[in-house]
């Protein structure tokens, strides 16, 4: 069979160094990718759908049984970890542009997950200026000088550097800008990995690391199966051997953690870890079970702690399962943002943020999350203190642990309720993280908080919801559809004065408003939120 034709940017100015990526080499390599793989994807998203629609027709889910003998075989283990990840006790997260990667490189974290997923934007430049970035380190050329405050910006030696995770897109987003012979977008997850790899396998591999990566919003085994599938051909295309590669799949959907075993045993040859993505998780349990009744109704979504029991029950099957099979259980996202101007916010937060991270470190996790610098101290201080010098603590079993399917499922076990100041509190949010989102930011500080697309689907997922489930507030108010829009329009009316009317003019408040009431109270349900701001998107 012939070489498929490489594919064609479309409807994008040309970038600076654009043609340092797209080399003809790369663009072959990443043509063929989505030959051989975009047809088996888009037959995993056409089953999402079907196994929703069951969902939606039983209100339950069940652990699979035509994959029991896999659970049940002691014997298998995933692959062990290369030394550049065999201690993860502390992560950073976030965007691909060249200030957070010097800053996260020198953090002090073991590894940076290199974001090209809910923390960016998918405009082209983000898209083309990550993987840039991304070069720029592994070759030292990153250092820069920004030319807005003056303030300089370089790596500090090899040796202090984090280790580079990279977060492709996840399977549902395709990658408008480049299409191929028929005019059919390139899945962005596919285009995230292939350019990332083409360019930097060997150049990892040579500096005693390798191409590693996180997989988001997996909902099933088969889905991870195509990623270990993709992972095999990526190998032996470019000559690398197989197993280089290392994945580590964020268990953020509720389908996928009744598959944690197998989603492990399908990559076991690339497998590092799981990962507890606490927001998505949430966003999965609205989606799939958004007609359920009031048994599913979440409260408001800063209620639902870890500590939960329906939550608890997910984060330790999780520990449980990744030390089974001798991979890396990797904890939760620690997303406060320190204020520079409020010492006792901080200080409450900070506490917040160590008891977190101490309970993570005591259930078994051997790493966690952090979304700032500042808390990477706190976050190794937890962890430090149960490692000690050990890497990790996979001997720690969890034999204990007995999760059954209504365990996941007992989502009325939760003592909260849905509030006035909850739903306030998801129409803010919602507004102000699309408007950044629309203007290229994919991670935006929000009342402390450093906010990305999974805590805006949690917002607006939480409003449907508690609109088709006649949900009655603490204030004796039923939310409707009315309400959200009055709650929505008091919001826009206090961003134009905070902002004032030229501040105001300049962004996108309106649209981002428009927006989060569409995908807010549509009949037809969005499966993901960045899919119609997707064709809002600028650049």
């Amino acid at each position: 069979m012939s070489a498929p034709a490489p594919p064609a940017v479309v409807d994008a100015e040309p970038l600076p160094r654009q043609e340092e990526v797209f080399t003809e080499a790369a663009l072959a390599f990443v043509a063929e990718l989505h030959r051989r793989f975009t047809p088996r994807r888009d037959e995993l998203l056409a089953r999402r759908a079907e196994r929703r629609a069951e969902i939606a027709r039983t209100c339950t889910l069940d652990f699979l049984p035509e994959t029991a003998d896999v659970r049940a075989d002691d014997s298998w283990r995933v692959a062990p970890a290369p030394e550049a990840l065999n201690d993860r006790r502390v992560e950073i997260t976030g965007p691909t542009d060249r200030k957070m990667t010097v800053n996260a490189l020198n953090s002090g974290a073991r590894v940076w997950l290199a974001d090209f997923e809910d923390a960016s934007a998918p405009t082209w430049e983000n898209v083309i200026g990550g993987q840039l970035s991304l070069i720029d380190a592994y070759t030292r050329r990153i250092d820069f000088t920004d030319p807005v405050s003056g303030k300089s910006y370089a790596l500090r030696p090899d040796a202090e550097l984090a280790t580079v995770v990279v977060r492709p897109r996840g399977w549902h987003l395709d990658e408008r800008h480049l299409t191929d012979a028929d005019g059919t977008p390139v899945p962005g997850a596919l285009v995230d990995f292939g350019l990332y790899f083409f360019h930097n396998a060997q150049r990892l591999i040579d500096a005693g690391k390798g191409p590693y990566f996180y997989l988001p919003k997996t909902e099933s085994h088969l889905e991870a199966r195509l990623w270990n599938e993709v992972f095999v051909f990526a190998q032996d295309h470019l000559g690398i051997a197989r197993g280089t590669v290392r994945a580590t799949v964020l268990i953020e959907t509720i389908t996928a953690a009744f598959e944690m075993e197998e989603i492990l045993y399908e990559l076991r040859e690339h497998a590092s870890g799981l990962n507890a993505g606490r927001w998505d998780y949430l966003f999965s349990i609205v989606k799939n079970f958004r007609d359920g009744g009031a048994r599913f109704v979440l409260p408001d979504r800063n209620a639902v702690t870890m500590t939960a029991p329906f939550m608890r029950a997910y984060t330790e099957l999780l520990v449980r399962t990744c030390h089974r099979r001798g991979a890396h259980a990797i904890g939760g996202m620690a997303a406060f943002i320190p204020s520079r101007r409020d010492a006792e916010v901080n200080k409450v937060a900070f506490e917040k943020v160590r008891a977190d991270k101490d309970r993570e470190a005591g259930d078994g996790f051997d790493g966690s999350w952090v979304a700032h610098p500042d808390l990477v101290p706190i976050a190794m201080e937890s962890f430090d203190r149960v490692l000690g010098d050990r890497p990790h603590q996979k001997d720690r079993l969890r034999e204990d642990v007995d999760v059954r399917a209504e365990d996941l499922l007992a989502i009325d076990s939760l003592d909260a309720k849905p509030t006035y100041a909850g739903l306030v509190n998801a129409v803010q949010v919602g507004i102000r993280y699309i408007e950044a989102w629309l203007r290229g930011m994919g991670a935006v500080a929000i009342f402390n908080l450093m906010e990305d697309a999974a805590t805006a689907e949690i917002s607006r997922s939480q409003i449907w919801q508690w609109i088709n489930a006649e949900v009655v507030l603490d204030n004796g108010e039923q939310v409707t559809a009315g309400l959200a829009r009055e709650v929505a329009a008091g919001e826009l009316a206090n961003l134009r004065a905070e902002l004032g009317e030229e501040a105001f003019a300049a962004g996108n408040w309106q649209q981002a408003h428009d927006l989060l009431l569409k995908v807010a109270l549509d009949e037809d349900y969005a499966d993901f939120l960045t899919l119609p701001a997707y064709e809002q998107l600028r650049g």
